[in-house]
Parts: structure tokens; C-alpha cells; sequence
């Protein structure tokens, strides 16, 4: 048969940085501590196609995760990442044309919390990993990196300071003194968080301590399972904790440092967040990144 993707192109001899497959859902078997999980996991992948070339062999990338991922029913793999890792490597080696091959995944992961113990449920989060394979002079370079998004709630400190004057004004006893801490109404907004480590060689974080970290960013975070007495709690607590969207942010970004003392100065961090807005018309988002050494200075100046 005629291999018309080897082909020279008709339509310009350019090179291509990314050409590959998306949206492959696949069954990922995890190995954890004490348990194997498994994750519903999509995935893209893709590599560069150089110019003399009119296509990229796409059925490969499809019998490369039919092959690696379902071989993780008896064999699981240590992390989301690192089959992306795998992956990533072995499409260098499928592809000999190519010089990098990308890999990204998301996966969705829960987790047994609650407003309390009797009220404990298994939340939903996302899990996010990527890797690269870049083939040079002596063989395979692989980068990784793992990340997670929380869901969880905001208060907004400005009409909460705005509310304040005004019903002070048309209840003078809340002037008083002694009732500055009390919580004020003000408008709340559902918040997604982002963080992502690209990590060096032999670097393992734990994705739950990711998770931990984003949603010690927000005012709160939300739960499936509220009685109306849990309602309560969670609404004071994220009032007593007033956040715009930048104060998550720096919040997130300063645990990091605090959480994580073990990692290296050279690793990335890139961390987002976006609140969706009840009052506007729009959400607002922040977004950072920066090596861990370079926070670590910030922090601490």
C-alpha cells in the first residue's frame, strides 16, 4: 500500500509543532499506598511532524494508549504522570520522524472529606498531568508535570466592607466596638483553582497534598453533602475569610512554600484561578508562574 502520509506535502513544505490525537478516554489503574484506583482518564497526545512530510501516522498514537493503558489492568502505574511519561517516550520511538512528542491527561480523582466526620462523602476533583519527550544526541529527555483543580467558594471583601458602612449607618449598634470581627453580608462566587508542578527527574509530590494546598487558598472549600446547619458553617466560615480572587492566589502561592519544603528551588510552579462571578456579567482570573526558588525569595523578602 501507499504510505500517503510519507508524502511531501502539497499545501507548503512547513513543519508542524503539534500533530497528534485528543479526547481519548481510557480506564487508568493507579498503584497507591494502600490501594489500586482507577482513574477515568482523557488524553492527548501528539508530536511534531517536520516538513517533508504530508502527515502524521495518528493510528499509532491510538494503538500506543490501547496497548500501555489497558496493560494497566494487571499492571498499574505508580502515577497519572508517570504514564504520561511512558507514553511520551514511547511515541519518540514510534515516530522515528520526530523530534518531540507531547502527552497531557486529566483524570477525575475523589476524595473521602466533609464539614465533619459524620458528613464525610467522596468529592470530586481533577487531576491534570503533561509530559515531554525531546530526542536529542543520546537518546530520550523526559519532562513531567502534575497538578490538580479544586472547586470551592469565595467571599468578596469589598461589597463586604461596603455592606458594612452602610448597615452600620442604618443599624448603629453594629458600630460597636466589639462586633468588628462579626461577619457581613456580601456576594459569593464559586472558585476554581489550579496548580501545577513541572517536576525535574527522581521529584515525586503527592497529589493530594496539591489539593490540600488549593483549597487552603479559597475562603472555603464546598461539599457535596450539606445539612442546613453545614449550609451555616460554610457560609461563616467563608465570610470570616474574605477573599478576592488575587488574595487566593498569594494564598495558595505562600502555602506552597510552607507545604512543600522538600522540592527543589528549579521546579515550576504555575498556578491559576478563576471565581465565577454572581454579581457581574463576567469572572475574574489570576494566574502566576515562577520557579519555587524565586517564591521562596518573594516569600520570605
Amino acid at each position: 500500500m501507499i504510505d500517503v502520509h510519507a508524502q511531501l506535502p502539497r499545501f507548503g513544505r512547513l513543519s508542524l509543532r503539534r500533530v497528534g490525537v485528543t479526547g481519548i478516554k481510557k480506564p487508568l489503574a493507579v498503584q497507591r499506598a494502600d490501594r489500586v484506583i482507577t482513574l477515568t482518564a482523557s488524553f492527548a497526545v501528539a508530536v511534531d511532524l517536520p516538513s517533508d512530510r504530508k502527515g502524521s501516522d495518528l493510528s499509532r498514537n491510538a494503538e500506543l494508549l490501547a496497548e500501555l493503558v489497558d496493560a494497566t489492568a494487571t499492571r498499574p502505574v505508580a502515577s497519572l504522570e508517570s504514564a504520561c511519561s511512558e507514553i511520551a517516550g514511547e511515541l519518540l520511538r514510534r515516530h522515528p520522524y520526530a523530534k518531540v512528542a507531547e502527552v497531557s491527561a486529566s483524570a477525575e480523582y475523589f476524595l473521602a472529606r466533609g464539614i465533619s466526620e459524620d458528613r464525610r462523602s467522596y468529592e470530586d476533583y481533577l487531576l491534570l498531568a503533561e509530559a515531554r519527550a525531546v530526542r536529542n544526541g543520546e537518546g530520550i529527555e523526559l519532562f513531567r508535570a502534575i497538578g490538580a483543580e479544586a472547586v470551592g467558594m469565595t467571599a468578596c471583601p469589598c461589597a463586604m466592607s461596603t455592606c458594612r458602612e452602610r448597615l452600620e449607618k442604618e443599624f448603629p449598634l453594629l458600630a460597636d466596638p466589639s462586633l468588628k470581627d462579626l461577619p457581613i453580608i456580601t456576594h459569593n462566587q464559586r472558585n476554581r483553582t489550579r496548580l501545577v508542578f513541572d517536576l525535574p527527574p527522581r521529584v515525586e509530590i503527592e497529589a493530594d497534598a496539591i489539593l490540600d494546598a488549593i483549597e487552603e487558598g479559597q475562603s472555603s472549600p464546598t461539599f457535596a453533602i450539606l445539612k442546613r446547619g453545614d449550609e451555616a458553617t460554610v457560609v461563616l466560615n467563608a465570610h470570616r475569610n474574605p477573599k478576592f480572587v488575587e488574595d487566593v492566589l498569594r494564598s495558595l502561592l505562600s502555602g506552597v512554600v510552607r507545604r512543600f519544603p522538600q522540592l527543589p528551588p528549579e521546579v515550576n510552579i504555575r498556578a491559576s484561578t478563576v471565581s465565577e462571578e454572581s454579581i457581574h456579567k463576567y469572572d475574574v482570573m489570576a494566574a502566576n508562574e515562577l520557579t519555587l526558588g524565586d517564591l521562596r525569595r518573594q516569600v520570605a523578602a
